[in-house]
């Protein structure tokens, strides 16, 4: 028995075969593609119900089966379209580059050369065409980007020295430059983090990697002691999200279509309510909140603290202002 999985391999690549070759011995064909002849009539009886959209009689592949059964050769029409190399679409390109990217990410260092030369024939196998190409070609670099912080990173690691990080803080909009001992690197739901003791913040930071845009690597060995030595990996990439002891606590109101933060937020709590759903979270930085609320507006409402719920409200004014008079 032939998988679906295996007959549709088959079928893509049997349609350019037989185009080159016009017509082609039945056993010819199983030989070339390593099935029995039944085999390869069973693809055909499929093949033929394939095409465009449209289903109509002109929209299928076309076999011709008088020609198998009198002569048993092999002959399709009407699939110019699948003579052509197969290429990937831009957002195709991107979703494999992005897993590539965390499979980069969680292997060793010996077998990086591997991967980064797939992540280049992928690029090069993505559509052709201005916009499309621009924005795979973004993609490499970012992740071009990314794997040259790792090896820095890996490298600091395994000589115990320090790194200087300039690192790009979101729920700030700034670039700040610390001086960093790292702990070890950890993937959480496909992103690459590196753990370290932050000497500017005087503790433990997690630190995506997309987000550093230079790491150098220091003379001056680490200083700090390793808390986390001995936890496993599941362990510290449950850490990933802990709020710092100092974080202050948040409710917030969720309409409908504001519900999804309580999915992709890490929070203490959710219980539902006449008003909608009220979830209680731990916010490290005021302004990340007015950021998610002003994000869900007009459907999530700051119930705590008020200060800054006078502070969303002060800035959705201001930003309405800026729309002039009705």
């Amino acid at each position: 028995m032939s998988s679906a999985r295996a007959q549709l391999a088959r079928m893509l690549a049997l349609v350019p075969y037989l185009q080159r070759r016009e017509a082609v011995p039945l056993e010819e064909v199983a030989r070339d593609l390593g099935v029995s002849a039944d085999q390869v009539v069973r693809d055909l009886n499929v093949l033929w119900f394939c095409g465009l959209p449209g289903l109509g009689m002109g929209d299928l592949i076309e076999v011709d089966m008088d020609a198998l059964d009198g002569e048993g050769v092999v002959r399709v029409s009407n699939a110019d379209y699948l003579s052509r190399p197969l290429r990937l679409r831009a957002d195709e390109a991107s979703a494999l580059l992005v897993a590539l990217q965390t499979l980069r990410a969680t292997t060793p260092a010996d077998q990086h050369g591997v991967i980064d030369s797939v992540i280049g024939k992928i690029a090069a196998a993505a559509e052709d065409g201005g916009a499309h190409a621009d924005q795979v070609a973004v993609q490499v670099a970012d992740a071009g980007a990314e794997v040259e912080v790792r090896d820095r990173l890996e490298r600091a690691l395994a000589d115990r020295r320090q790194v200087r990080l300039t690192y790009h803080v979101p729920s700030r909009d700034e670039v700040t430059e610390r001086v960093v001992d790292p702990l070890g690197l950890l993937v959480h739901d496909g992103r690459a983090y590196l753990r370290a003791w932050c000497h500017l913040a005087g503790g433990e930071r997690r630190f995506r990697l997309d987000r550093v845009r230079a790491a150098v690597v220091l003379g001056s060995t680490v200083s700090s002691p390793r808390p986390d030595a001995g936890a496993s990996p599941a362990e510290l990439d449950e850490a990933i999200f802990t709020p710092a002891p100092e974080a202050g606590t948040a409710r917030l109101l969720l309409a409908g279509p504001a519900r999804w933060v309580a999915d992709y937020v890490p929070h203490e709590g959710a219980r539902e309510t006449d008003e909608g759903l009220e979830v209680t979270l731990r916010v490290g930085d005021p302004r990340w909140l007015e950021r998610l609320v002003l994000q869900c507006a007009p459907h999530a409402r700051v119930l705590e603290p008020t200060t800054v719920a006078r502070r969303v409200r002060e800035l959705a004014a201001a930003s309405l202002e800026l729309y002039g008079p009705a």
